[in-house]
């Protein structure tokens, strides 16, 4: 390993099928040790003083530099201070902190194992290799001194791990723990591991920094914009500019006052929502219970749960007991999680335990208890996994106070061309020095002027203009329900080129309504029953009644809403199992709940149904077993069975074969085809289970398999009826659609064509990719959806010999496990499907998350919109995420919508498209606004002149400043056009604006200069003038006149409508005040009063001919700025990219579009491809 640097990795690889995956790096996170030199820093702080501080500016901005300048690069073992290189590039510097005192006895065995010895170095946190991380838990040391050395980057503690000579997250100590290890932490800690495990994971609290407002003040006063008003204000003092400096002055004064007040708000409100200190019951290993306050929890804690419920402090897992909680603050769901206990028992004791894998057993930080119910032991009993910022709430709040940056072209861009505007101040200010030295003024004066220049120029209110738009848009976006917690994703949503949905509560409605059942005879399917009440007593039935999440809280069942719907289909009715004392007699054991039949007089003609059914154990809904199942048993002596209900293809495949009937996939299909969600059904009883313990103990994987199959549910879900026309809407502006759901892949290709994601004329192909066996390779195969024609049929219909034939529109469709194969064994591949795929179903939390990973990867730009519940990763990771929750969970998505639809999609779209587009016309404004001050300046330098204090105050107050403000007003387009924003300023369209804009801007000046020169009445400056520039003059008051009216006119011909914004007329407050300031330029030039010219400096020009003049040139300088603009807008001069060379995309997944556009021989239709690389594993 390398003395200078570290790698952090991240996720490990995915596992293995048999056949050796091909695998992408993995993002890491690099560290780089460096330590003190006195000498250096002695010398660095010397310099930094005798140079007025001015060095401790530039190591503000760029604190590497003084890392470099006082410290020498060093080992990780020994450095002070780390380089950090985050997994996007960005740098940031940290400081290694140790802790004294910590127990050198102190050992955390987690398998009852011992590994590490002592080791050269200080005390350090011993580890084994990556596939020996669970086993132990040693700190080693030095015996002069015991000191654990760690850093904290963006909340997470790292800590100094001295057998691999590294820095690894505090968490990872606890990753990799089995069942049996953390049941065996049911006893609790001692109180000396409890000290020792809070001296090495620190307190159990998400802190939110809140800086002080002196801290605040000086890190924005040191922000360059600022530094370089300051520098500006002093100028503009030296040059008696009194008036326009103590405006700015006052401006920046609000205006800093402003923004400390709301960065300190929004500081202050995000700490107090997440601050989060609770009293707890915690058991330790002398049987002593005891009160403590929350942020004293560490990993390996025992808390007892009351009743009552509790604000959770921490993520813990479950060891007895069940709750009833609300996860709406992570996950946007509504709807209160049954939480079951961890597994226990011989067969499950070496199951790794993962709280996402595990999530129905695991409590999560900052949800709420709602209900904690004991059954086997007195108490409801969970232990601490993980603390602060390590839990899944700590990282929702790390990713807000660290976001992803947003690396926009047009950022970047902007930055450059304000390096050009820099290189013509320099030309500008060696034209100014030159000028001035040929009128011999004075050293002292042709700095000050020169460097006004630069002021002029660069135009310091630039970055504050271009936010103007998103400000705006953020605010009617907030009108329509619409919420947005990070305002630069709003310019991004401008961009994108493609929206994934989920499908279930986004584009369908959320409810599901039961539409019948199909149930068995003879393990052959009878007719659909569209009352599940007339079932007859039997599997099926009990099935019905008791598979279900739903419990009952304050009398009034609660869960999940298909299983509500289930369990009122059939008209039974849950009971606690502990509100009748006799219930436990009646089934001979204890049970949890019990569901009760109908009375008599409601129930329909037939049999009559008269026992109840107790409910002993579930085993939760888990998205990655695509299934859940109870323990239920009748009263009496009758044996208790386990009721299975899942994903069809799932739970047919956990049955005996005989008993799945034969037509079980033409039927499925049937179903599935027509758009109902389908549910199967299967039971097996349960020979080894006689009362609640037993059943508590079995495990899950052991029950679920060899059961028989029972049956059907069919459930109808209904498209919102808002889908279809903005599905269409989108389809109609080029933006691609997708859907990517958890549901059935027929079932999700039904919906897709009735809500026109996919189009009739399409061609659907499933993607089957089947991971490798043993002695096979990994397979994919290409097979189309219709299902009617033969094999040589349908062969024919795409294939002719080895010449395929072109079959026109198509997309694919896949599950998840294809998904995952494809990822795995055919990379080459899987970038052509991604291009023309639609449907993406069964698809996991996880694999939703890493889908909108690969199609950002092939430079897409995109969106996701889903209910919040299994897509907050994939909000997150989207260049725009759009979440219909308006629970809490609203934090995990840039926007959260309280429309309860997809409408939402189209209006974020087209307000991204409105103020990408204004931060575009904004950008050109100041810009060509400075530079057309930058033209006025130098003209007048020529003749020993400049624009009067209050001739600046006008141009750049009153005028530009009412612009910049109100330009950013005009709404969005009514509609989705098939035009994109551009995303650069480096093109045609803008950089022609600027050039031939700017050109007439001069040209016109230029004109003016010299008509008023071959006046008969003008009069030269007089240069021995004593007055501040030799004002009143001529040649100012003409540029004045002129350069008034080209602010104007450049505020109209760039604040267009098509295709982005409405029309301008619709900015009604932006139109009065052109017209208003159109007004005062007119008058001032027409008819002044004798007051506007004393304060303005302006010299009378009585002659009217003149000044209509230069009216009619200021008319014909606004038709052509407007005849430029308008054919820049509609493409009219494209035809110069035609003179180019055609250049290549380069976007990926527009080079992957060209070169199959013409491949007949894609994609291969009922041919079966093979890994390109592949190997048996050894």
């Amino acid at each position: 390993m390398e003395t200078d640097g570290s790698k952090l990795l991240g996720d490990k690889q995915n596992n293995n099928y048999g056949t050796v995956p091909v695998l992408s790096p993995r993002p890491c996170m690099e560290l780089y040790g460096y330590c003190r030199v006195r000498w250096r820093t002695v010398i660095c702080y010397l310099f930094c003083i005798l140079t007025l501080g001015l060095p401790f500016i530039i190591f503000h901005w760029k604190p590497r530099l003084l890392v470099l300048a006082t410290r020498r690069r060093c080992s990780l073992a020994e450095a002070d201070t780390l380089i950090i290189k985050d997994v996007f590039g960005q740098t940031f510097i940290v400081e290694v902190q140790e802790e004294h005192g910590v127990d050198p006895s102190l050992q955390v065995d987690n398998a009852g194992r011992q590994r590490g010895s002592a080791v050269d170095g200080s005390v350090a946190l011993g580890v084994g290799e990556e596939d020996e991380m669970k086993d132990t838990i040693q700190l080693h040391y030095k015996q002069e001194t015991n000191v654990l050395r760690y850093f904290v980057f963006e909340g997470m503690r790292y800590i100094w791990r001295e057998q691999s000579m590294d820095f690894v997250k505090v968490s990872s100590l606890d990753e990799g723990l089995t069942f049996g290890e953390i049941h065996k932490y049911k006893s609790g800690l001692s109180q000396s591991d409890h000290d020792n495990r809070k001296l090495l994971y620190g307190r159990n609290e998400i802190d939110v920094p809140v800086k002080s407002y002196g801290q605040l003040l000086i890190g924005e006063v040191l922000n360059p914009f600022y530094i370089f008003q300051v520098f500006s204000v002093v100028l503009w003092l030296c040059e008696a500019y009194y008036y326009y400096a103590v405006c700015i002055v006052i401006i920046s004064v609000i205006s800093i006052t402003i923004s400390l007040y709301e960065t300190r708000k929004q500081s202050v409100t995000l700490r107090n929502m997440v601050k989060m200190a609770v009293s707890v019951t915690v058991r330790r290993t002398t049987g002593e219970e005891l009160m403590m306050n929350s942020v004293d929890l560490v990993p390996g804690d025992c808390i007892l749960l009351p009743p009552g419920g509790v604000l959770m402090p921490c993520d813990a897992a479950l060891l007895s007991g069940e709750c009833m909680v609300n996860e709406s603050m992570l996950t946007g769901e509504s709807v209160p999680e049954m939480k079951t206990p961890l597994p226990h028992g011989p067969s499950v004791a070496d199951t790794v335990y993962s709280s996402d894998s595990h999530r129905r057993h695991t409590l999560f930080c900052g949800t709420q208890i709602i209900q904690a119910k004991s059954y086997l032991d007195s108490e409801v009993i969970a232990v601490v996994t993980k603390t602060g910022f390590c839990t899944v709430k700590g990282n929702l709040i790390s990713s807000i106070l660290h976001p992803k940056p947003i690396y926009f072209k047009f950022y970047r861009d902007s930055l450059m061309f304000i390096l050009v505007l820099a290189i013509f101040a320099a030309i500008g200010t060696i034209y100014s020095i030159v000028i001035h030295i040929m009128y011999k003024v004075g050293i002292p004066k042709i700095i000050i002027t020169a460097l006004d220049v630069v002021t002029i120029i660069v135009p310091p209110a630039l970055p504050a203009a271009m936010t103007v738009g998103t400000i705006y848009a953020q605010s009617r976006l907030k009108k329509k329900g619409i919420f947005c917690i990070s305002p630069p994703r709003i310019n991004v949503s401008g961009k994108i080129k493609m929206v994934c949905f989920d499908k279930t509560g986004t584009l369908t409605e959320e409810g599901l309504d039961v539409w019948g059942v199909v149930p068995l005879d003879s393990f052959s399917f009878l007719p659909i029953v569209h009352d599940p009440r007339s079932l007859p007593d039997g599997h099926f039935l009990y099935s019905l009644v008791a598979c279900h999440s739903v419990t009952l809280l304050n009398g009034h069942p609660i869960g999940d809403l298909m299983d509500l719907k289930m369990v009122e289909s059939t008209g039974w009715i849950q009971e606690d199992g502990d509100v009748d004392p006799k219930t436990k007699d009646l089934f001979g054991t204890k049970v949890l709940s019990v569901m009760k039949p109908p009375i008599l007089e409601e129930q329909p003609h037939g049999p009559k149904h008269q026992l109840p059914v107790g409910i002993l154990q579930r085993f939760p809904f888990s998205s990655s077993l695509q299934r859940m199942s109870v323990i239920a048993k009748l009263p009496g002596d009758h044996l208790p069975e386990l009721y299975m209900k899942g994903a069809p293809e799932m739970v047919a495949s956990l049955c005996k074969p005989e008993t799945v009937p034969p037509d079980f996939t033409a039927m499925l299909r049937q179903y599935t085809e027509d758009g109902y969600r389908v549910l199967g059904f299967a039971y097996k009883p349960l020979q080894s289970v006689r009362t609640f313990e037993e059943a508590q103990s079995i495990s899950r994987e052991s029950a679920e398999r060899d059961l028989i199959f029972s049956g059907f549910l069919v459930m109808k879900n209904v498209l919102k009826p808002e889908t279809a026309p903005v599905i269409y809407s989108l389809r109609k502006a080029n933006i691609r659609t997708v859907m990517v759901t958890g549901d059935n892949m027929l079932t999700a290709v039904n919906v897709a064509k009735s809500c026109h994601l996919v189009e009739p004329a399409e061609k659907v192909f499933f993607v089957n990719a089947s991971p490798p066996t043993y002695d096979s390779s990994a397979t994919l195969k290409f097979i189309p959806s219709e299902p009617t024609l033969g094999e040589e049929t349908r062969e024919g219909l795409y294939q002719q010999g080895a010449v395929f034939l072109d079959m026109g529109p198509y997309c694919f469709a896949m599950n998840g496990k294809s998904y995952a194969v494809l990822s795995d064994y055919f990379p080459d591949l899987k970038p052509k499907i991604l291009i023309h795929a639609a449907v993406f179903a069964r698809m996991s939390p996880e694999q939703k998350t890493q889908l909108v990973s690969d199609f950002q990867d092939l430079n897409y730009c995109v969106g996701m919109c889903g209910d919040g519940a299994n897509d907050c990763g994939a909000l997150k990771a989207a260049d725009v995420g759009i979440s219909l929750s308006d629970a809490e969970a609203s934090v995990a998505s840039p926007f959260t919508s309280k429309l309860s639809n997809i409408e939402c999609v189209p209006i974020v779209i087209r307000e991204g498209r409105c103020s990408l587009e204004t931060s575009f016309e904004m950008f050109k404004y100041m810009a060509m606004y400075s530079l057309t001050q930058f033209i006025s300046v130098l003209i007048l330098y020529t003749v020993d002149t400049n624009l009067s204090d209050f001739q600046f105050l006008l141009f750049d107050l009153v005028i530009t400043t009412t612009v910049a403000v109100l330009m950013g007003r005009t709404g969005p387009a009514g509609e989705l056009g098939l035009k994109r924003p551009l995303g650069t300023l480096i093109s045609i369209p803008v950089l022609g604006s600027l050039i031939v804009q700017t050109s007439m801007i001069l040209v016109v000046q230029l004109l003016s200069y010299f008509l008023i020169k071959a006046q008969p009445w003008f009069i030269p400056v007089n240069t021995t003038h004593t007055a501040p520039m030799n004002l009143p003059n001529y040649e100012n008051t003409a540029v004045f006149f002129v350069s008034g009216f080209q602010y104007l006119i450049l505020a109209v011909v760039l604040s267009k409508g098509y295709p982005f914004r409405m029309p301008l007329y619709t900015n009604i407050l932006f139109l009065i005040a052109l017209l208003l300031l159109l007004a005062m330029m007119l008058w001032i030039t027409l008819y002044p009063l004798q007051f506007m010219l004393s304060i303005l400096a302006l010299k009378l020009i009585s002659d009217f001919n003149f000044k209509f003049v230069l009216i009619g040139i200021v008319a014909v300088n606004f038709v052509l700025a407007l005849i430029v603009e308008t054919a820049l807008d509609h493409g009219y001069l494209s035809c110069i990219k035609k003179l180019r060379k055609k250049k290549e995309p380069k976007k990926i997944y527009k080079k992957l579009e060209r070169q199959l556009q013409g491949l007949h021989s894609w994609p291969p239709v009922n041919q079966t491809l093979y890994p390109s690389r592949s190997k048996h594993s050894r």
